[in-house]
């Protein structure tokens, strides 16, 4: 990777906050809040100045505890919640020149439909659980702006195979599956649009470990092959450390320590990183 290349997304001081902030919070942020939260007028600052950059072909780990902010940061990147402040910049849409976070609605959702791919911690937020598992796919398709039938359908049996979904279970719902079909059915889905940037959303939570690692096995196959720039969420320090190039640590809504996924792994700097790495080993 060559860090003198444009990153392909440059996320800046991105900040979402639930409630409206007081004079107290706004003026004295660290001393006052509790965590993350103002005892004062109960505002959540769920992630307070977040910035980073994602390379091309470079899978990015954000770890963190429950409640540090990195499923609200990814939310934000998805446009499912509307950041409070912060600048986005996504080097396929518009050479990277503008604020996604103040596009229309309409041109957040072009960009949601063909540059970015989901993958959600829960499959029931990225499937429709009555339709069937091709129809899914042909959903994401369609939003992209494919008409033509036979193309979508060629394209979905593609991809359900090269997640290992059997082509004979191609036309059942995804509420048959079991979770670990689930999320791959959604990796397909989040595929489909052949997106340069995919995030996934503590993707592995909730599945036996041996089906975790055939989804993780999947993952790193489809960033080999697909060159894909990947944001990977997890609490589980195991799955960031056989994902990602480089790993940022969450606390409360800040990042606290952030470098290549080796370095953290072998010389953490932050206390809480630090306590983190020692309950891998």
């Amino acid at each position: 990777m060559n860090m003198q290349d444009k990153p392909i997304l440059q996320v800046k001081n991105l900040t979402k906050q639930y409630g409206p902030g007081c004079s107290i919070c706004t003026n004295a942020h660290e001393e006052v809040l509790e965590k993350n939260y103002c005892p004062h007028c109960r505002t959540v600052y769920a992630c307070r100045d977040i910035s980073f950059d994602v390379y091309q072909g470079e899978i990015l780990g954000i770890v963190g505890e429950s409640g540090s902010g990195k499923s609200t940061m990814m939310k934000c990147l998805y446009f499912d919640e509307t950041v409070t402040s912060g600048e986005g910049y996504i080097n396929p849409y518009k050479d990277g020149m503008v604020n996604v976070f103040e596009q229309s609605s309409q041109q957040q959702r072009f960009i949601r439909d063909t540059i970015l791919g989901m993958v959600y911690q829960n499959p029931m937020l990225g499937l429709k659980m009555d339709f069937s598992s091709i129809g899914n796919i042909a959903e994401k398709l369609i939003a992209a702006g494919d008409r033509n039938v036979n193309r979508m359908e060629a394209r979905s049996k593609e991809l359900l195979e090269h997640v290992h979904i059997p082509l004979a279970r191609m036309k059942d719902e995804p509420k048959k599956f079991s979770g670990g079909m689930q999320q791959r059915v959604q990796i397909a889905k989040a595929l489909s649009n052949n997106p340069p940037i995919l995030l996934l959303d503590e993707v592995t939570t909730g599945l036996d470990l041996s089906v975790q690692a055939s989804v993780l096995d999947l993952i790193k196959k489809i960033q080999r092959e697909l060159g894909i720039s990947m944001i990977v969420v997890s609490h589980d320090l195991a799955v960031i450390r056989m994902l990602a190039n480089r790993t940022i640590v969450m606390l409360n809504g800040t990042i606290i320590e952030q470098g290549l996924t080796d370095q953290i792994l072998e010389d953490p700097q932050h206390a809480y990183t630090q306590q983190l790495v020692y309950s891998l080993i």
